[in-house]
């Protein structure tokens, strides 16, 4: 597989230096991305780079994983206004450990062929660099002319800048500049990879390269990721969309997939599967004659949650939003473990009833009149109608709720019509 040119059908290409192609089909090539462990998971915006390393990989190229616990001391300027937290070492492991465990879900570390990824840790090469010899090992090669003209830097110390540029984040392209050349001199790594607002970073590194050693190296850069809305890629009212399900539940993540637009979906159907160039085209294609189908939304959600939550959790996803959108089964509801089935019904007005109630027996007519629907009357027409159901089973007049309707052993679901959704917690 000719890598350059996987990624740029894929439009994951934004920069590339010239000769970076050739470089790649000359021989194996040693190539790598950094993360900045400022949190103990990715989110979703890292997984760009994640699907560069993975494409690489895939085309027989060694993929290095950079995490930057000396780097995430420090805070990269680029596209940021103001300066960042600076984090203790303890948070940086504990953080490092946690983004291991998610990167082995992409990319294969275990297995003895020649180009297996590895992880390495830049804080382990930097912590006994002292000042002095850094200053003067690395420092000499590169002029401050040449760092204030990079992009990430004039903005920052431009008009507009709120806090101006400290020297700490001003030495960032240097310290990252020396990662390249210690996997260079190391690793033989040849190639950096990253967003396209790393492209001054990175070009730091191939210069302090070509300057210390003579050596070439090079960079490619992929765009930054938006939604057609002109919105930021991978936010939503609650923040990022986390891979850690501690953070953005599996049925979240599934949710945040499948509720892309149509535009985006035929992008990001490219970046974040696996698919071939003839299976997405056949896909768009049949999902612009039935777009209400929705398939190119339900295939990039499921090919993305099977890859980082398991397929049981995407199953889970699925019948949940069934649930929502009319078409579970009580069955399926019942199935659903707690904090799946709160995810999904996030929001419905929820009523509290005292379990000793339920021992003998409610009748429905009292059970909706009392808490969930304004009155007894509401609740008398309502059935009539065929309108209420309790638990996603149709009830009528004379139907009793007792402790056998309960779900997780505490909750209740009722509905009136296909959009109307209460929780009744049993307390």
């Amino acid at each position: 597989m000719n890598f350059v040119e996987e990624l740029s059908w894929r439009g994951m290409i934004h920069d590339m230096m010239p000769g970076t192609e050739e470089q790649l089909l000359k021989e194996l090539t040693a190539a790598y991305v950094g993360i900045d462990p400022t949190a103990d998971s990715l989110h979703i915006g890292h997984l760009v780079s994640v699907m560069m390393l993975k494409h690489l990989q895939v085309a027989g190229h060694k993929p290095i994983v950079l995490v930057g616990g000396a780097t995430g001391m420090i805070g990269d300027p680029s596209m940021k206004n103001t300066e960042r937290n600076l984090l203790d070492e303890e948070t940086l492991r504990h953080n490092q450990e946690a983004i291991k465990k998610q990167l082995r879900q992409f990319l294969d570390f275990e297995s003895d062929v020649p180009n297996k990824a590895e992880m390495v840790n830049n804080y382990d090469w930097m912590k006994d660099f002292t000042f002095l010899d850094f200053i003067r090992d690395v420092g000499k090669h590169i002029t401050v002319n040449y760092m204030m003209a990079k992009d990430s830097v004039k903005k920052r110390i431009g008009g507009d800048a709120r806090e101006g540029l400290s020297f700490t984040e001003f030495t960032y392209q240097l310290v990252q500049g020396y990662d390249f050349l210690h996997l260079y001199q190391t690793q033989n790594c040849k190639l950096q990879m990253g967003g396209s607002d790393q492209w001054g970073n990175i070009t730091t590194g191939t210069e302090l390269i070509r300057r210390k050693t003579g050596g070439e190296a090079f960079a490619l850069t992929c765009p930054l990721i938006t939604k057609a809305d002109g919105g930021k890629f991978g936010k939503t009212e609650k923040g990022n969309v986390w891979l850690d399900p501690n953070y953005t539940s599996p049925y979240q993540f599934y949710q945040f997939w499948l509720n892309c637009s149509d535009e985006d979906s035929e992008k990001y159907i490219k970046i974040f599967t696996l698919l071939t160039r003839k299976e997405i085209e056949h896909i768009i294609e049949e999902h612009r004659q039935q777009p209400h189908q929705r398939l190119l939304q339900k295939t990039l959600a499921k090919d993305i949650t099977i890859r980082v939550h398991g397929e049981d959790n995407y199953n889970t996803a699925v019948e949940a939003s069934e649930i929502l959108f009319g078409k579970g089964t009580t069955q399926a509801l019942k199935k659903l473990p707690e904090d799946v089935f709160l995810d999904v019904f996030e929001g419905v007005p929820m009523f509290e009833i005292a379990k000793s109630e339920l021992e003998t027996g409610v009748n429905i007519i009292d059970f909706l009149g009392a808490r969930v629907l304004s009155s007894k009357g509401e609740a008398r027409r309502a059935l009539k109608e065929g309108s209420i159901s309790i638990n996603k089973n149709k009830v009528n007049e004379q139907f009793i709720v007792d402790g056998s309707a309960l779900l997780n052993d505490k909750y209740i679901l009722a509905q009136k019509g296909k959009k109307n959704f209460y929780i009744v917690k049993v307390m």
